[in-house]
């Protein structure tokens, strides 16, 4: 997991390549699997309120793309709706190409942690750690339960003691 900004910024602190490049940054801005990425077409997210179908729950999930729309503009400008990441031969790529791909910038990076879910739970643990708002987690992440949320983000009993260092409520500096 990317725990930190920093090293994504290495990830691609210059884009090599479009695709790879708006790949990557669809996935941390939109928290969804591999699975569903990899699918999607223009026609899918250039909507005002794009809902998208998820392969692995089969449940409804609308995507909220504000935050990123002008990005997805750009990329999507001169493209017909075809797949947003078309493979060479035809179709789109795989979750296997780019379980491929991330495996090759764990290397350059030096780490053995990055895979499929590296963007999507730096994603859920950046909204966590920004908002502490877990409910809201756990609905885009279409998780069932808090705990099954926290664990994918990896937010243990250390971060909480953490958080809660100094915390006090009603009473100033031990007066009563």
């Amino acid at each position: 997991m990317l725990y930190n900004l920093k090293d994504s910024e290495k990830l691609y602190g210059e884009p090599k390549i479009r695709k790879e490049m708006f790949f990557y940054f669809f996935g941390l801005n939109t928290g969804l699997r591999m699975s569903d990425i990899v699918k999607l077409k223009v026609g899918d997210i250039n909507k005002p309120e794009p809902i998208i179908t998820e392969k692995k729950t089969g449940k409804k999930k609308r995507l909220f793309l504000d935050g990123i729309q002008d990005i997805v503009q750009e990329y999507i400008k001169d493209m017909n709706d075809n797949y947003l990441f078309p493979s060479r031969q035809s179709g789109h790529i795989t979750v296997n190409t780019v379980y491929k791909l991330y495996i090759k910038i764990g290397r350059e990076l030096g780490r053995d942690d990055i895979g499929c879910h590296t963007l999507r739970k730096t994603y859920g643990r950046s909204y966590y750690l920004k908002t502490h708002d877990i409910a809201t987690l756990m609905y885009l992440f279409n998780h069932s339960s808090e705990k099954i949320t926290k664990r994918y983000i990896g937010i243990t009993d250390d971060d909480a003691k953490s958080s809660l260092k100094g915390f006090r409520i009603g009473v100033k500096g031990g007066e009563m």
